[in-house]
C-alpha cells in the first residue's frame, strides 16, 4: 500500500522570533509504524524540499524511541530533505494520507488550497485521511460533497485549548484549534492534557497531541488493511 505524509513548510512561530515546523515524534512514530507494516511512504510539503523541524521537538526531554531511530536513520533524513511539492501530488497515487503536527500547520496547511483539495479528493475517493495534534488545522478549509465543512457532525479531536495554554502559545497561534474544529461543526472531544487519545469517524482519523501519534497511525493502518 502507498501512503502520503504531508508536512508543513512553515518555520516562523508568529511574531516571536522563534522557529517552529513539524514535531519530530509525530512524524517518526507514524512513519516507522507504517513502513514496518509494509507500507510505501511518500513525503510532501507545500514548498517541497526540506521541511522545518520544530526545535522544541528536538530537545532531549522530547525524545522517544522513534525519534532516536530517526536520528540514526540517514536514509530517512535524506528522503525528508527531498519532499515532493504538495501541488504536484495526487490522491490517485495513494491509499491514504497522514498529516503530522507541530505548530507549523497552523499557518500554512490551514490556509493551503492545495492541501484542502488534496484532502477532499482522498475523502471523496473513499480513502482515509489522518491528522495528529495541530495537524487537524489542515481541515479548516476542507469541504464535504455537500459543500459544508468536512468535520461538520464528525467526531474529532486535536490539540486542546488547555494544552496550548500549557505551552504558552495561546496568544501566538493564528487561532485555537479546538475552537476552530467546534466552529466548523465538529463533534469535538478530548481527554486530559497530553494523554494519548485518537478518534475515528468513517474515513476521518484525528489524534489529540504528540502522544497520540501511534494511535492515529494504527487506526490508519487498520483501515488500509481492511480494504485489502
Amino acid at each position: 500500500m502507498n501512503i502520503l505524509i504531508v508536512l508543513t513548510s512553515h518555520d516562523k512561530l508568529g511574531d516571536t522570533g522563534n522557529k517552529t515546523g513539524f514535531w519530530v515524534e509525530e512524524f517518526a512514530t507514524p512513519y516507522y509504524h507504517l513502513t514496518d507494516n509494509g507500507a510505501n511512504v511518500t513525503l510532501a510539503s507545500p514548498a517541497g524540499g526540506q521541511p522545518p523541524i520544530d526545535p522544541t521537538s528536538d530537545k532531549p526531554e522530547n525524545q522517544t524511541e522513534s525519534t532516536k531511530r530517526f536520528k540514526a536513520d540517514t536514509a530517512l533524513q535524506e528522503k525528508l530533505s527531498k519532499t515532493h511539492k504538495l501541488a504536484e501530488v495526487s490522491s490517485k497515487d495513494y491509499d491514504g494520507v497522514f498529516y503530522p503536527g507541530g505548530h507549523g500547520p497552523m499557518w500554512d496547511l490551514a490556509e493551503s488550497d492545495d492541501s484542502a483539495k488534496l484532502i477532499e479528493s482522498f475523502h471523496t475517493a473513499g480513502k482515509p485521511v489522518a491528522f495528529v495534534c495541530h495537524a487537524p488545522a489542515a481541515l479548516k478549509k476542507v469541504k464535504n460533497a455537500a459543500g459544508e465543512p468536512l468535520v461538520k457532525g464528525k467526531k474529532v479531536t486535536g490539540f486542546t485549548n488547555s494544552e496550548e495554554k500549557q505551552v504558552g502559545l495561546t496568544d501566538v497561534v493564528p487561532f485555537l484549534l479546538e475552537d476552530m474544529l467546534k466552529e466548523k461543526g465538529g463533534v469535538y472531544s478530548k481527554v486530559g492534557d497530553f494523554e494519548p487519545y485518537a478518534l475515528e469517524d468513517g474515513l476521518l482519523i484525528t489524534g489529540q497531541n504528540p502522544g497520540s501519534s501511534e494511535k492515529v497511525a494504527k487506526l490508519l493502518m487498520a483501515q488500509l488493511a481492511a480494504k485489502k
